[in-house]
């Protein structure tokens, strides 16, 4: 599932993934992945694309939050929790810092847009 949310977030542009494991301290959470976008365009475009791809891989949403505003767009899958930032929320809410007692998980973008 995080696979899947990682080359759909990268294929829409977005930037800095970290994918953090909350296991531990969010029992009924196994990961969150932070994604950066440039623009409320670009942030809304990330996170339909990350539900859409899910979807199709069988993955229901349980609750999205944000969409309307995309300046943080909040997607709930039960074990994946993805956050889209516009940039300037990201700093600001540093969701990085609050989580970094917890183990970073490798993210391998496996699909590129030809060119890169």
């Amino acid at each position: 599932m995080l696979q899947i949310a990682a080359n759909a977030a990268d294929s829409k542009g977005g930037e800095d993934l970290v994918a953090l494991n909350v296991s531990g301290p969010l029992p009924l959470v196994d990961a969150f992945l932070l994604v950066t976008g440039n623009s409320e365009r670009n942030v809304a475009a990330i996170a339909d694309e990350v539900e859409d791809r899910l979807y199709e891989a069988g993955h229901r949403r349980i609750r999205r939050e944000g969409r309307a505003e995309a300046r943080w767009v909040l997607l709930d899958f039960g074990d994946l929790i993805v956050h889209v930032f516009h940039a300037e929320e990201r700093v600001y809410y540093g969701l990085e810092r609050l989580w970094k007692d917890c183990p970073v998980i490798p993210i391998e973008i496996t699909e590129r847009v030809s060119g890169e």
